[in-house]
């Protein structure tokens, strides 16, 4: 349990809830309501857990009134986006109500660092999904979105208000001396304390892999279709359970939702096994819902499958991949669209030994992600379009999301940018990788005109080959040449994931800090 309050962190916690607005400072007050003596209850000094709980239900609450209000508006869409942009929200605030709850429990630890990894990436994604929800009504006559609005930005403030609220209070709290987990293997090196059984399924060949379930379209499978196989797999699963599908090109869209835990899909290798779709912009879904393979299920890993979406350049946003899973793996598989192709939405997600390819923001989201060991291929974009790699998303300096793109290889052989600012806090690094020589001089994009210029955050450290050089790089205020070692592991496996403490069962190769 926390420690009780000392006199420094009560006189803060005021200060705090003086700060923010007259809803949140009233949270303590309104637990006082229900007891026998109101003026003798709010006299009492607050504990800072409480505090803490009563944000999170008082979001939860917020964020199921809006999911209420969104059901109702159903019957009056009249469009497919619209329709999509309604499903969108319900299933994004659900996502929102889970991720709250989930924190409420880690809370109690305000001074364990574990926990604190836990509770930042959860309430970072319960942030950004509102954003996510209005995105979703672009192109459509805002009607919709305008009964909406206000229930989304109220549930965004009150979770902006926990997460700056317990940054504070967690910086003022005693912690406990931990020790880290040491990296004692390389990046060809599965790590030691993995099970034997767990070693068994990284080492082994699909032929030799026990699964629970076997897809394959020329029905020598249990199932066809990778989504009949989903679809049947438990809910809620406390044990890995394996899908393998067998080559081949399966046409589908899949959504693998949040109660579809600890799923593994193996393939039979990088475009051998094959999963497509088509699914864009221009025929009316939001981007959101174009994805090919959505999963957000926790736990999710993924080897040797191919996701691919086909639209081409000329559909706009057509995304091959979207991953909402938290502690979510890829290892040797290939990701390939045009525009929007990976959609590292939320949470915690790492990408070994895989190849990315895609025009414009092909890297995009607000998840908390590493690609390591990874190939990026650059396609050339539509007329007067630029090649732009990233953009992350990350919406207020209190989040702890962002890319960090380590020891991988950037191939361009179009003119190419590393990344733009989607939104102002935007955060993405390159270390230790290679640049080919279609990477600009300048390095980076603006977004629009000076947007995000003195609040984002892109670095680069160590980086080589002919497009690495320094010299023409834009002066922004956010930019940063990483010269310390100690910045740069900031953003390493170890550090910027917590990738230590559950790539390990994950079954997934990993180097855990800067390449030696």
């Amino acid at each position: 349990m926390a420690s009780p309050p000392t006199p420094l962190a009560i006189f803060l916690l005021h200060l705090l809830l003086l700060s923010l607005p007259l809803h949140s400072q009233s949270l303590f007050h309104f637990s006082c309501l229900n007891t026998s003596d109101y003026n003798s209850c709010t006299s009492q000094h607050p504990n800072p857990t409480q505090i803490l709980h009563l944000a999170a239900r008082d979001a939860i609450n917020q964020a199921l009134s809006s999911i209420h209000t969104i059901s109702n508006l159903s019957p009056l869409s009249t469009t497919l986006r619209e329709r999509a942009a309604l499903e969108d929200c319900k299933e994004l605030l659900d996502l929102s109500v889970h991720q709250i709850s989930q924190s409420l429990a880690e809370i109690e630890w305000l001074e364990n660092t574990q926990h604190e990894a836990n509770l930042l990436s959860w309430l970072s994604a319960a942030l950004s999904n509102q954003d996510t929800c209005l995105e979703g009504f672009e192109k459509t006559d805002g009607r919709l979105m305008h009964y909406v609005r206000g229930g989304l930005n109220e549930v965004t403030q009150l979770v902006s208000n926990l997460l700056e609220m317990y940054k504070r209070l967690r910086s003022i709290v005693p912690r406990r001396n931990e020790t880290e987990l040491e990296d004692d293997h390389g990046d060809d090196q599965l790590p030691s304390w993995m099970t034997e059984e767990e070693m068994e399924m990284v080492s082994a060949n699909e032929r030799e892999m026990l699964v629970d379930a076997v897809v394959a379209a020329d029905g020598t499978g249990r199932f066809r279709t990778v989504g009949e196989a989903v679809e049947d797999a438990p809910s809620h699963s406390l044990r890995r359970y394996v899908i393998f599908v067998k080559r081949g090109v399966y046409k589908e869209n899949v959504e693998l939702k949040r109660k579809k835990s600890n799923i593994m899909l193996v393939g039979e290798g990088m475009g051998v096994t094959v999963i497509t779709g088509s699914r864009n912009f221009m025929q009316g879904w939001t981007t959101f819902r174009t994805a090919t393979f959505a999963v957000s299920g926790q736990g999710f890993i993924a080897r040797d499958i191919t996701f691919r979406n086909t639209a081409g350049p000329q559909n706009r946003q057509a995304v091959a991949l979207r991953v909402d899973s938290d502690r979510s793996a890829f290892f040797r598989c290939s990701i390939e669209g045009f525009q929007d192709t990976l959609y590292a939405h939320s949470l915690r997600q790492f990408y070994r030994e895989c190849h990315i390819h895609g025009t414009i923001d092909f890297i995009f989201g607000n998840g908390q992600a590493v690609f390591q060991n990874c190939k990026i291929f650059t396609r050339k974009p539509l007329p007067f379009q630029k090649a732009t790699i990233t953009a992350q998303g990350r919406k207020d300096r209190s989040q702890n999301t962002g890319f960090s793109i380590h020891n991988s290889f950037v191939y361009a052989t179009v003119p190419t940018y590393l990344g733009r600012p989607w939104k102002a806090f935007s955060r993405t690094v390159f270390m230790q990788s290679y640049l080919g020589s279609g990477v600009q001089p300048a390095g980076w994009l603006e977004w629009a005109g000076d947007f995000a210029l003195d609040t984002l955050f892109y670095g680069e450290y160590m980086n080589y080959g002919p497009g690495a050089g320094l010299g023409g790089r834009v002066r922004w205020g956010g930019y940063h040449v990483i010269r310390d070692a100690a910045v740069a592991r900031y953003f390493t496996v170890r550090r910027f994931i917590d990738g230590a403490r559950w790539l390990p069962r994950a079954n997934v190769p990993f180097t855990a800090d800067l390449r030696k």
